[in-house]
């Protein structure tokens, strides 16, 4: 797995391919053996396990575009409806030497962008009718080769997978249960059993999903950052960056709490989350670096550029 894909000029980063590569062989170990559990607890739910395991991973890793795309409130928009968009999109991606993704637009005040897809042929890049009224054209081409450089980097395709297991866990642990439940007798001793077993799958299934949480999340903020330098570099204006960074992160924190919570389910998608001034600062496990992070680092590369 390559940190940039084969044809672009996105600069590599095997920081971020190593994390990439770790987070999955644990998150896919982990996910292995929590299944694995399931079926010894549960021997008569073993098919209904594996067939739900097995296709609910196959449709998400498969549609994962779609299904973002439609959470989100995304739709595909044209050229002669975006011109602007597209067009730095269009520049961005023969400066990178890499496929136009599928460009939508959501409808929302909230200032922000995301990328998805699961390779650089289903990709898509979605901003938001609020970024697009906040930002000058130079902040908008900062914030879309932050989100292009997501895709070439291929993590996009990573963090939809993480995130998906930590989920599946839950989804499977409560179908077995209920299937093992259904499946048992009535008597005193198949009671006592049946709430043993709610009880070890139940504390199994927290295990998987703290550790999913913690590995998604530690490789969500480190892919950020990655994403940051790789656009400030590509584009050569650093600065421009930084401004988009300060000026959304400012802007999402006047936005409503009741719209903030309906975004935060897809935070690790966002280029900036969908969190509240108050809640920033209490965020240790966040789905992003703090804005501080991100603007020292840029600051840096600008430093090495004007050298």
């Amino acid at each position: 797995m390559s940190a940039s894909g084969p044809h672009t000029r996105f600069a590599p980063d095997r920081g971020l391919t190593g994390r990439m590569v770790t987070t999955m062989f644990l998150i896919g170990l982990l996910y292995v053996g929590f299944t694995g559990v399931l079926i010894v607890l549960l021997k008569g739910a073993w098919p209904l396990i594996v067939l739900l395991s097995g296709g609910l991973f196959v449709a998400q890793f498969w549609f994962s575009d779609k299904i973002t795309e439609r959470a989100m409130g995304a739709h595909p928009v044209t050229p002669e409806q975006y011109p602007q968009l597209h067009g730095t999109i269009d520049r961005l991606c023969a400066l990178a030497d890499m496929p136009k993704p599928r460009v939508a637009v959501a409808d929302n005040d909230m200032p922000n962008a995301f990328a998805t897809g699961r390779n650089e042929q289903n990709a898509v890049v979605c901003v938001t009718t609020g970024l697009l009224r906040r930002l000058e054209p130079e902040e908008l081409e900062g914030v879309l080769a932050h989100e292009l450089s997501h895709i070439a980097h291929r993590d996009v395709a990573v963090m939809t997978i993480a995130g998906f297991l930590g989920v599946l866990a839950g989804a499977i642990t409560r179908i077995a249960l209920y299937s093992g439940m259904m499946g048992g007798n009535r008597n005193n001793d198949n009671n006592d059993n049946a709430a043993i077993m709610i009880l070890v799958v139940s504390l199994v299934s927290m295990v998987v999903y703290a550790i999913s949480f913690l590995l998604t999340r530690l490789l969500s903020r480190y892919r950020e950052l990655a994403a940051d330098r790789a656009a400030a570099q590509l584009t050569g204006r650093p600065s421009a960056l930084a401004s988009a960074l300060t000026k959304v992160t400012g802007q999402i924190g006047a936005i409503p709490t009741e719209d903030l919570r309906k975004a935060q389910p897809y935070n690790a998608f966002y280029f900036a989350p969908a969190l509240s001034a108050k809640e920033v600062a209490g965020q240790l496990l966040s789905t992003h670096p703090t804005l501080e992070q991100r603007l020292e680092q840029l600051g840096k590369i600008s430093a090495e550029l004007g050298r």
